[in-house]
């Protein structure tokens, strides 16, 4: 019986493959040091749920040890309280110890979660793996630095290691999605600039399927893969489609980008003594500046990756499962996966 690491399996991408691995028959062994969505599996007898950071080498050779594959998913991300140190620490430095102690406990493969947020702002849509990377902020930039160094590892060692770069990933337990969900039900949605900056969002099911077909096909070790939905959206074709999933009608304020990069900054500024997360901030303005449009045939043609769900459906499935939730019903937020 396979046991695999999971690294982030409290997150929101994390815990639904911690659901489908488990669905499989794998044992799993999952790190976080979150693990509020993992509540729903925490009796299951083949889940083995460790709280703990990464940072720590001792615990990194705990982790692997026994371990056949590994998904590494943990990263810090949305956190503006966190130092430009923090995300080098654990988006590269640990990465590397985690792939160090890997090899070293005889892992027959790594699958390390990157992020599309790499290439940056996307000026000749549709990017793919070989277009430049041109980060623009913390997250980004350490973030391609742990690929880097990843890819760089399995060169050196031939450690087979894959990178996979996710595009916008969404659906139940997604808190970006259910923000998106509330503040256009509530008539509070604000689009800043015209509309038509691109997004290619990919329903978490099929990121997930991306993400265990990158462990199963033996040719793609060494290789980056980019997995994305069939296909881009304007963020206007975003909002008027969650607005039809709710039954409302779409926000028709439109403001100047300028005003939102003022918004944003102050916000920051304005939460940051509080410890506590604000509602908009600089990075949330990235979603109306940067284009987001990939080309997902790399991993069309060598992995067999092809995404299910078109993004009506992936939405109304994220709120019937909103819905489910708040009336008190229990859902593994699982709909939509398939194996074999």
């Amino acid at each position: 019986m396979p046991r695999v690491l999971i690294t982030g399996g409290g997150g929101f991408i994390g815990s639904h493959l911690v659901d489908s691995q488990l669905a499989q028959g794998h044992l799993v062994r999952t790190v976080d040091l979150h693990v509020d969505r993992l509540t729903h599996a925490a009796d299951h007898p083949r889940l083995e749920v460790v709280i703990g950071d990464l940072v720590r080498p001792e615990l990194i050779e705990q982790l692997v040890d026994g371990v056949d594959v590994i998904y590494h998913l943990a990263s810090a991300h949305l956190d503006v309280n966190l130092t430009d140190d923090d995300y080098q620490r654990v988006n590269v430095e640990a990465t590397i110890g985690l792939l160090k102690s890997a090899h070293a406990a005889g892992v027959s493969r790594v699958v390390h979660c990157s992020s599309v947020g790499v290439i940056g702002d996307v000026k000749n849509p549709p990017a793919d793996e070989s277009s430049p990377c041109n980060p623009t902020n913390v997250y980004e930039k350490t973030k391609l630095a742990g690929e880097q160094a990843a890819l760089q590892y399995a060169f050196d060692t031939g450690f087979p290691i894959v990178v996979v770069r996710p595009a916008w990933v969404y659906g139940p337990r997604c808190p970006r999605t259910e923000k998106l969900f509330r503040t256009i039900g509530k008539g509070h949605f604000v689009v800043f600039g015209d509309g038509q900056t691109l997004r290619h969002p990919i329903y978490v099911s099929d990121a997930i399927r991306g993400l265990e077909l990158c462990a199963e096909i033996s040719a793609a070790a060494g290789q980056i893969y980019i997995i994305a939905g069939d296909k881009p959206v304007t963020i206007e074709t975003l909002v008027s489609t969650t607005s039809e999933v709710l039954g409302v009608r779409p926000p028709a304020l439109h403001l100047p980008l300028p005003l939102g990069k003022v918004a944003g900054y102050g916000l920051q500024l304005a939460f940051k003594p509080l410890g506590r997360q604000p509602p908009f901030s600089r990075r949330s303005l990235d979603f109306f500046l940067k284009d987001n449009a990939y080309d997902i045939g790399k991993a069309q043609r060598e992995l067999g990756f092809q995404p299910q769900v078109d993004l009506p459906t992936g939405l109304d499935r994220t709120w019937q499962w909103l819905s489910e939730s708040k009336n008190g019903q229990t859902d593994t937020g699982a709909e939509g996966i398939k194996h074999g």
